[in-house]
């Protein structure tokens, strides 16, 4: 595995290489979640390139930028073991510049969900991805659906942008007890995690009523919202994967998402129906 630093040296690394690029981008601290995508990114492609960079354009004032995992060494084993080609470690300063031409995230889309109560964090998302994607000119790059919102906008800035990479979206992955697995859980203490439970069992019984054939949107609501109670809550939506609003959900075209604070964690899940 060839670990490479300066994206201008990563950029010269992959010009000639006439293969098929599977690229999986991330913040470090990996998780099982990140091997199943660097899995599936193995089984397309010929080369891999994972990035690890904690990017700080889209992390708010207050938010936990600076506390934010890292296993730099353990996550430069888990990429050689998992077979990755190419490793990307750059630093903030090879990334951004003072003075930058920015992308922002749109209006609408961009600042619903968890744009509404983190305003500015899908431009600064939108913005690293465009960078990364640049950098590396994959053939397809590789996302999870748990941070639904994120795949929706960067699946609309490539199309919107005209650019020639595949964005493959790649199934949650979940811990024994059903907790969607991120980065953020070992910030939990044993009670949070009790706790944070109740999101899988909210979608659980969500899935629940749709097979009974109750698809009403609020009712499915009203009964995760009762599953949740008294965490805080930050939204509960059924949409269909445009992110409109729909009375009834369709299925095939829906997706239920919810966003809870656990202690001070910050948690996402969602199912796709």
């Amino acid at each position: 595995m060839k670990i490479i630093s300066n994206p201008l040296a990563l950029k010269e690394h992959l010009k000639d290489i006439d293969k098929t690029v599977g690229f999986v981008p991330t913040m470090g601290a990996l998780h099982e979640g990140h091997i199943a995508l660097i899995k599936r990114a193995k089984e397309e492609n010929e080369v891999v390139v994972v990035s690890i960079f904690v990017n700080p354009t889209q992390f708010l004032a207050g938010e936990d930028l600076e506390k934010y995992p890292k296993k730099d060494e353990a996550d430069k084993k888990i990429c050689k073991l998992a077979g990755v080609d190419v490793l990307f470690f750059p630093n903030a300063s090879d990334i951004y510049t003072q003075d930058e031409v920015k992308i922002c995230a749109p209006n609408v889309r961009g600042y619903v969900l968890e744009g509404a109560t983190r305003p500015g964090h899908f431009s600064g998302v939108l913005r690293v991805v465009m960078k990364l994607l640049n950098i590396v000119s994959p053939t397809r790059a590789y996302f999870g659906k748990k941070d639904a919102q994120q795949l929706n906008l960067i699946g609309l800035m490539v199309k919107q942008f005209f650019m020639s990479v595949e964005i493959v979206p790649v199934d949650i992955v979940r811990d024994s007890d059903g907790l969607a697995l991120s980065s953020r859980n070992i910030y939990l203490s044993n009670e949070e995690r009790k706790e944070a439970l109740k999101i899988p069992k909210s979608l659980y019984i969500a899935s629940q009523l749709i097979g009974k054939n109750i698809v009403h949107t609020q009712k499915i609501k009203k009964a995760m919202l009762e599953v949740l109670a008294p965490l805080s809550i930050e939204y509960v939506e059924v949409l269909n994967r445009d992110f409109e609003v729909i009375k009834e959900v369709e299925v095939g075209n829906t997706v239920i998402l919810v966003e809870v604070i656990v202690g001070k964690t910050r948690l996402l899940d969602n199912i796709w129906l």
